[in-house]
């Protein structure tokens, strides 16, 4: 499995609850895909939200964040991490 950073842009002024209920919104289909949602954090003042995962692909990561709602606008993969 590799892991996976993605972004979401445009949640100005997310709140924590709206980010738990969004990574719950991942964690209850993620199985589907083979993907486990690992971790997210949100900057409420830039409406940057991040999530780190792992998954088979980005597309499964993808297809995740669609049908739970939130469609990321980018995915990295993190080959390398200390």
């Amino acid at each position: 499995m590799s892991q996976f950073m993605d972004v979401h842009h445009g949640m100005k002024d997310i709140t924590a609850d709206q980010l738990m209920q969004a990574h719950k919104a991942d964690l209850a289909i993620e199985k589907e895909e083979g993907v486990h949602f690992e971790r997210a954090w949100a900057d409420p003042k830039s409406g940057t939200v991040y999530c780190l995962s792992e998954a088979p692909s980005a597309e499964a990561v993808q297809r995740i964040h669609e049908r739970a709602g939130h469609k990321a606008d980018e995915i990295h993969p993190v080959p390398l991490s200390v």
